[in-house]
C-alpha cells in the first residue's frame, strides 16, 4: 500500500508493505538470496542479482521514502556508506559547505578519506545564512545540513537554507538522524537528498547498521542509485527486515522518547551541579524558534556539562550510571549516555571540539522509553 495521504502512524505499517504473493505472509519475508533464476537469458521477474535489487530491501526503500515523503529511497550498509555515496555525487575540485557541529564519523570520512581525492571541505556555523554565503564560490556544490547537530543540539533552518541552495543553484542534503522523520521532514522545506543513518531511531532496538537516502529528483536517483549498485555498500536482506520491524513501533516509540526526553532535559536545568544543557524544547535555546517550526516535537537527544568542566568528574557520573548504559551510538529503546570527547567525536582535534562545545564534561544522553522515575533516580544517584 503506497498512499501518501495516509498519517504518518499509518504508513508506518503500510506504506510500500504488501502481504507476500506466494503465501499472504502479512510481515515482508527475508530473501535471503544472492541471485534469482532467469526463465531466459537477460529476461527476468524484476530480480537478477542482490547487491542490484533484493525484494526486502526493496520493501524497506518504498516505506521508508514515504515516511520521508519522498519519490525514491536507497538503503546502504551504514549511514556512512550512505554519506559516501553522496559525495561520490561531486567531482575533484568540487566544495562542500558544512556546519561544524556535526557527527566526529562524519567529519572524517569529509577530511579524511574524500579530500585526498579532491574535494574541499568548509566548516562554518549556520545560525543564519549569511555565514554560509560568504563561503559560496564558482566552485561550492553542496551544502550539508545537520539538524539537531550532534552532540551540542543546534537548530539549523533547513527552509532558509534551501532559499539559498536554490539561488545558487546548489544540492542541499540534510542529515534527519537526530530527528527521524515522525519529527521533521526536510523533503517538504525544500531539501534534495535526507540522510538517516537507520542504525538509530528508525531500527529503534539496537540490533541493525544501516544507511537511508530519500529524495524526489529523478536524475539524482539515478546517479545514487548506479553508486549504490557499482560500490557495493548495500545492506543485506535481514537488516532489511529488522528496519522494516522497527519502523511500524517509531511513532509510539517516538513519542515516548520526547516525553521522557523534556522531563529529563528540565530535571537537568535544575541540577546545581549541572553547568549547560543542550535541548531544542527550552526557550532560550538557540533558534527554538526554528525549532518549534520545523520539527513536530523536540526529540530524546540531550547534552550537557557539569560545572568546572573537568574530565574525571564526566567519567565518575558515567561510572555511577546503572538504567542508562555507557555506550556509542543512540536512538534505540534503551537509554544510553555517553563522552563526545572521547567517544563519537574524538575523531576532531581538540581545538576544534571545544571550539564547537564539545568541552571534556560534556555528556551525551539518549534517553530512552523506560519508566521516567528510574531514569530520573539513575541520574540522581549518579550525581550525588
Amino acid at each position: 500500500m503506497q498512499n501518501n495521504q495516509h498519517k504518518f502512524d499509518t504508513k508506518a505499517l503500510h506504506a510500500g508493505i504488501e502481504p507476500d504473493e506466494a503465501t499472504g505472509a502479512i510481515m515482508t519475508p527475508i530473501y535471503q538470496t544472492s541471485t534469482y533464476a532467469q526463465p531466459s537469458p537477460g529476461v527476468n521477474k524484476g530480480y537478477e542479482y542482490s547487491r542490484t535489487q533484493n525484494p526486502t530491501r526493496h520493501a524497506l526503500e518504498k516505506n521508508l521514502s514515504a515516511l520521508e515523503n519522498g519519490k525514491y529511497g536507497l538503503a546502504f550498509g551504514s549511514g556512512l556508506a550512505a554519506i559516501d555515496a553522496c559525495m561520490r555525487l561531486l567531482k575533484r575540485g568540487e566544495e562542500v559547505i558544512s556546519t561544524n557541529d556535526l557527527y566526529g564519523g562524519s567529519y572524517r570520512l569529509f577530511t579524511k578519506v574524500h579530500e585526498q581525492y579532491g574535494l574541499k571541505f568548509r566548516f562554518t556555523g549556520m545560525q543564519n545564512t549569511s555565514d554560509v554565503e560568504a563561503l559560496i564560490n564558482k566552485n561550492t556544490k553542496m551544502i550539508w545540513v545537520e539538524t539537531p547537530t550532534n552532540p551540542t543540539m543546534n537548530i539549523i533552518d533547513i527552509e532558509a537554507f534551501a532559499i539559498v541552495a536554490k539561488k545558487h543553484k546548489l544540492l542541499l542534503v540534510v542529515d534527519n538522524t537526530f530527528a527521524s522523520p515522525y519529527l521533521q521532514n526536510p523533503l517538504d522545506m525544500g531539501a534534495d537528498i535526507v540522510m538517516h543513518s537507520v542504525t538509530k531511531y528508525i531500527g529503534g532496538h539496537s540490533d541493525v547498521v544501516m544507511g537511508f537516502l530519500a529524495l524526489n529528483d529523478d536524475e539524482i536517483r539515478a546517479k545514487l542509485a548506479f553508486i549504490q549498485n557499482s560500490v557495493g555498500a548495500v545492506c543485506g536482506p535481514m537488516d532489511a527486515f529488522l528496519a522494516i520491524r522497527g519502523i511500524k513501533t517509531l511513532h509510539l516509540r517516538m513519542q515516548r522518547h520526547c516525553e521522557n526526553g523534556a522531563k529529563v532535559a528540565h530535571w537537568l536545568k535544575a541540577h546545581p551541579k549541572v553547568d549547560k544543557v543542550y535541548w531544542p524544547g527550552f526557550e532560550s535555546h538557540p533558534n527554538h524558534e526554528v525549532a518549534k517550526k520545523q520539527m513536530r516535537d523536540f526529540g530524546g537527544m540531550i547534552s550537557f556539562s557539569l560545572k568546572g568542566d573537568k574530565m574525571e568528574n564526566a567519567f565518575d557520573l558515567l561510572s555511577r550510571l546503572s538504567v542508562f548504559t555507557l555506550a556509542e551510538s543512540l536512538g534505540g529503546v534503551e537509554s544510553l549516555a555517553g563522552h563526545p570527547a572521547t567517544m563519537t567525536h574524538a575523531a576532531l582535534p581538540k581545538t576544534e571540539r571545544e571550539k564547537n562545545g564539545v568541552t571534556d564534561s560534556l555528556i551525551r544522553l539518549s534517553v530512552g522509553v523506560e519508566h521516567i522515575n528510574d531514569l530520573l533516580s539513575d541520574l540522581e544517584q549518579a550525581m550525588s
